[in-house]
């Protein structure tokens, strides 16, 4: 039978007095599995906080290494670690802060090839990417594979997120329904951001898959938040399923 030790019991103290959470929900959680898509400003944040938390399993994909101008706001690396791989300075980072969170590592391209067989083995994909091809890729395999999507975007001062479950609403592509332009994509890349709204944002991608493998609360299905950073506003937004969606109009 799963059960928490007398460390753990320490550890999650702060979790164990909620009286909707409690040794229930830490084991859900001890027994969780979530996949971090993206180990940059988004997946820093949502790594960090669900390592803590003492979710069971937790993958990571990235291919990148650590680069000087990724300081200012992927907060789960340090100078220490220039020009290491980030999948294994993330690696050392969440060992040292829980060591009884099981971390795989996916030094590689998150791409058609490896996608689905990378995402059999979580229930949960968290988006900590930075393009449409690879939210459109992971949207695609999540409906596929019956998964939950936990979608989050920054740019400059602001910030999106919201959470996509073809069973229970809306898919990203029902949001999206076909890829945007080039110019478009272009003009996205390399666009600035101030470190702290990924720090926002991925704490409410990190919240809301608590919330799902707990069991508590009303998560994000069909809805969207949408952050004003400069203006300090949160706005929310529905999403409604489309009959014909593609990707998940069968669901």
């Amino acid at each position: 039978m799963n059960v928490l030790s007398q460390e753990e019991r320490e550890r999650y103290l702060r979790h164990l007095r909620i009286p909707a959470f409690g040794e229930e929900g830490q084991l859900k959680l001890k027994s969780g599995s979530v996949l971090v898509v993206g180990a940059g400003g988004l997946g820093s944040v949502v790594l960090l906080y669900l390592a803590a938390a003492g979710v069971g399993k937790l993958g990571i994909v990235d291919s990148d290494v650590v680069e000087l101008s990724n300081l200012q706001r992927q907060v789960l690396h340090d100078t220490e670690n220039l020009g290491a791989q980030k999948t294994e300075s993330a690696f050392t980072r969440l060992h040292a802060l829980n060591p009884h969170v099981d971390l795989q590592l996916y030094p590689q391209r998150f791409e058609k090839e490896n996608a689905e067989q990378i995402m059999q083995e979580y229930s949960i994909i968290m988006d900590g990417t930075d393009n449409f091809e690879t939210r459109f890729l992971i949207n695609d395999v999540c409906v596929k594979l019956k998964k939950t999507y936990i979608y989050g975007a920054i740019n400059q001062f602001h910030g999106q997120v919201s959470v996509f479950d073809a069973n229970k609403g809306a898919c990203f592509h029902c949001l999206y329904p076909s890829m945007p332009s080039d110019e478009v994509i272009a003009a996205n890349q390399g666009v600035g951001v101030v470190g702290a709204v990924p720090g926002i944002i991925g704490s409410i991608e990190a919240l809301e898959c608590i919330k799902i493998l707990t069991g508590i609360g009303n998560p994000l299905y069909g809805r969207m938040i949408l952050l004003d950073g400069e203006q300090m506003e949160f706005k929310e937004v529905q999403i409604r399923k489309r009959a014909n969606c593609p990707v998940c109009a069968n669901q």
